[in-house]
């Protein structure tokens, strides 16, 4: 088979790396791609915004099955354009996207589905928001209703912090801002749940707790990711039937009721509460880097999932998981998620030997130049390593970011350490 997967960062490194296993993989190739892909696929230089180049290119070369790494493609409608060429696409629809593209309209399904979730308001415009701003309780969350790279959610304890976060939103930090949300504050503990979907079957496909917080001890401000553990310490059988039974069934009823399904990776965001699960929010994609976490723990071919996804035959595949722990902690370039440089080289990385296939440096923004490795974002490298001792796989990690030594580079200790401690 010849595949396409889209996207540049840690995540798509991860589908690649799993792709390429397969017997079944004939051309490999990624658009864009990144430093690490360049490595095992062939990267294209085409915008992701240029869909019709992205068609071309797929017709062009016989492509039989593309693979959307990112949420924004799947939210303007990548899926739908390309089925109109008959390309086979894993990932859901632009209406099915609407999920992670609009927390407002996850928000009115799980009203109307009675989906466990935080109470929750809406206002339309910055001087509504302030004015509720001063009746309100706190501490509040407050959400940008579009795509925000996972930075689009403030925690405020204060009704200064709030005024703030309602100024960033409506003045377009995010991007137009029709409408945003505010959220009760949930004590709990956050866990993300994935399924895999042929639009007719579903099937779990792992779970994972992520460390958003820029800074040890989950301060900070909130990243796209600054290192994941999978499984969750909190993740049960029976905490798993009541994410199906209260969360992930309604919401795909909700579809089906639109006359719509879900084809591809649905990411539950969870705040667990007394045992109880509450959404968060949905992602239509995998994780990052809960991807680079939850790959290299699954037993069977990764393709051959993704092509029973396509053909609609989920149902006949039984998924298996290496009964191992994974750790994942991201290397990011100083002054992240706010300023910092890039084109910085990463000296020493031929310098980090992977003991086995249990240790695996994944790239994110990455560039190759002249056989160099230059950082080109905010997230950079993500280390994982699997082994039955969380300890003994970070610990192996910590050894080989010291070793890697990179300047321009900062990192999370403590990833894990609810599990750990």
């Amino acid at each position: 088979m010849n595949v396409v997967v889209l996207g540049s960062g840690g995540r798509e490194h991860a589908i690649c790396q799993s792709i390429i296993k397969s017997k079944k993989i004939n051309k490999l190739f990624c658009i864009p791609g990144n430093g690490g892909t360049a490595s095992i696929a062939t990267n294209i230089d085409i915008d992701l915004k240029s869909f019709k180049k992205i068609k071309d290119f797929i017709l062009k070369n016989h492509i039989n099955l593309v693979v959307v790494g990112p949420e924004k493609p799947l939210v303007e409608g990548i899926t739908d354009y390309l089925e109109k060429f008959r390309i086979n696409v894993f990932g859901p629809n632009k209406f099915a996207s609407q999920l992670e593209g609009s927390k407002i309209f996850t928000k009115k399904i799980c009203k109307k589905y009675k989906i466990p979730t935080a109470n929750f308001v809406i206002k339309k415009n910055k001087k509504e928001s302030l004015k509720y701003l001063k009746q309100t309780k706190y501490p509040i969350i407050i959400k940008a209703d579009n795509l925000a790279s996972g930075k689009g959610v403030y925690i405020c304890k204060n009704q200064k912090q709030a005024s703030r976060a309602v100024s960033e939103i409506f003045n377009g930090k995010f991007g137009l801002a029709k409408q945003i949300l505010f959220e009760e504050f949930l004590d709990g503990e956050e866990m993300s749940y994935f399924i895999i979907s042929d639009g007719s079957t579903f099937k779990y496909f792992g779970n994972a707790q992520d460390h958003k917080r820029a800074l040890e001890g989950d301060r900070g401000k909130n990243t796209g990711g600054m290192g994941a553990y999978s499984p969750s310490r909190i993740f049960t059988k029976n905490l798993e039937k009541k994410i199906i039974q209260k969360i992930i069934e309604p919401t795909l009823k909700a579809l089906k009721d639109s006359n719509q399904q879900f084809k591809g990776f649905l990411y539950a965001g969870l705040m667990i509460k007394n045992k109880e699960p509450y959404l968060i929010e949905y992602n239509v994609r995998m994780g990052d880097p809960e991807c680079q976490t939850i790959l290299p723990i699954l037993k069977n071919d990764f393709l051959d999932v993704l092509i029973a996804c396509v053909k609609n035959n989920l149902s006949k595949k039984k998924i298996i998981w290496k009964r191992k722990k994974s750790i994942c902690v991201v290397l990011c370039s100083k002054g992240y998620p706010d300023k910092f440089k890039k084109r910085v080289k990463i000296k020493n990385l031929n310098l980090i030997k992977q003991k086995n296939s249990n240790e695996i440096i994944f790239h994110a923004s990455t560039v190759n130049k002249k056989g160099e490795v230059y950082s080109d974002g905010g997230r950079v490298l993500s280390f994982v390593s699997i082994s039955k001792s969380l300890y003994k796989s970070r610990d192996r990690i910590l050894k080989l970011l010291k070793k890697l030594n990179w300047k321009n580079g900062f990192y999370r200790k403590d990833i894990g350490y609810k599990a750990l401690n």
